[in-house]
Formats: C-alpha cells, sequence, structure tokens
C-alpha cells in the first residue's frame, strides 16, 4: 500500500453553494427543531438528564408529543443528532482539490467540521458536549453516530480515492480516524493545554508517523 491509499480523484465533484436561502417552510422546521433543543437542554441543567421526559420537552417546547418524534426519533437523538454535519462532510469531500492523500483528505474534512461545529452554537454547546461524555447512552449513542458517519463517507472518501469502498486496509484506516476521533471527543476537556482540533490533528500525524513512541 506504501504511504497512501490514493490513485486517482474526480475533476468534477459539485461543491457546497453556502449562498442558497432556506424557504419559509424550512425556516419553520428550523425554529421548531431549535426549540425542542433548547427545551431539551433547559431542562436537562435543571433535573438531570434521566429525570427529564419527552413528554416535558414537548410541552416546554409548545409542541405536541407527535410533533417531537416528528423530528427526533429519541430523548437521546435530540441531544447527540447533528444530522446536518454528516451533509455538510458530504458536501466537503465532494469540494476537495484532487490528488490529496488519505491523511490529508481527513486532516482537511477534520478541520472543515471542526470550523462548522465552532459556528454551530448548538453543536459546540458545552453542557451538550459535557452531556454526551457523562451520561453512557449518551456516549453509546455517540459513538454509534460516530460510526454511522463514518461508515456514509466511506463510499465518498473510496471514490476520491479512486479505490474500492470494501477495501481492507481503508476500513482499518477509517477504524482508526473514527476511533482517535471519538476518543478525543468524548474524553477530552476543556483543560487540555491544546484545542480539540489541534489534538485531534496532531493523533492523525501520530497515526501517519506509525504511532511512534519516541
Amino acid at each position: 500500500m506504501g504511504d497512501r491509499l490514493t490513485a486517482s480523484a474526480p475533476t468534477d465533484a459539485p461543491g457546497h453553494n453556502p449562498g442558497r436561502r432556506m424557504g419559509l417552510r424550512e425556516q419553520n422546521k428550523l425554529r421548531t427543531r431549535n426549540a425542542i433543543r433548547q427545551a431539551a437542554i433547559t431542562l436537562i441543567a435543571e433535573q438531570g438528564y434521566s429525570g427529564t421526559t419527552v413528554e416535558q420537552i414537548a410541552e416546554a417546547a409548545g409542541v405536541s408529543h407527535t410533533t417531537f418524534f416528528r423530528y427526533f426519533p429519541s430523548k437521546e437523538q435530540v441531544v447527540i443528532g447533528d444530522e446536518h454535519l454528516r451533509v455538510e462532510a458530504q458536501n466537503i469531500v465532494e469540494s476537495m482539490p484532487p490528488g490529496l492523500s488519505h491523511f490529508d483528505l481527513i486532516r482537511q474534512l477534520m478541520t472543515e467540521l471542526h470550523r462548522l461545529t465552532v459556528d454551530d452554537p448548538w453543536v459546540g454547546n458545552p453542557l451538550r458536549m459535557q452531556l454526551i461524555r457523562t451520561e453512557p447512552l449518551l456516549q453509546k449513542t455517540f459513538q454509534v453516530e460516530s460510526e454511522r458517519i463514518i461508515s456514509d463517507m466511506t463510499q465518498l472518501i473510496a471514490d476520491y480515492l479512486g479505490i474500492p469502498p470494501d477495501d481492507f486496509r481503508l476500513k482499518v484506516f477509517l477504524d482508526a480516524v473514527a476511533g482517535v476521533t471519538f476518543h478525543l471527543a468524548t474524553e477530552l476537556d476543556d483543560t487540555l493545554d491544546m484545542p480539540q482540533l489541534e489534538t485531534t490533528l496532531r493523533a492523525i500525524d501520530l497515526l501517519e508517523q506509525g504511532l511512534p513512541l519516541r
């Protein structure tokens, strides 16, 4: 395999169009989603995760029980769900310049996703991340979601690198990246000397170097 998984890259991948304006229906759906999330995080801060019910969240958000489940399949998904990042990740990969190595591709993807996280007050909400780190069910769900995002990205990354999506080397590579990013996202906190993105990129550098211990 050498030091690259790469072969050829698409040259006509579509880019993301950040200038597109949301329609009224989309705006209303976003407001409802945000209202449910805000109600959830407020209630959980006051009475704990296990002490907060779906019914309480729906009532505080001013929506029906049925409406809640139209937006979120479960209580944990209110906290975990950041489905737009999955779409954005696809857009990022599709707009990458051709010829990047698999490590450079991941580094750029992580950097762009971090930028989106910083710009999104919900995704980067400190209480949300604290809950994910401390609630076992949320930790497990977050890991499943992280693995799902990686799985969704496998085909795109394989297409970019010009290799089959079931390539064993690609699977091992993505599993290693998913493992280290999940660990850093759930176990590291704001007391670190380095920001989380810098720490993540340093970990990816170590993977690329073969995990030297000296």
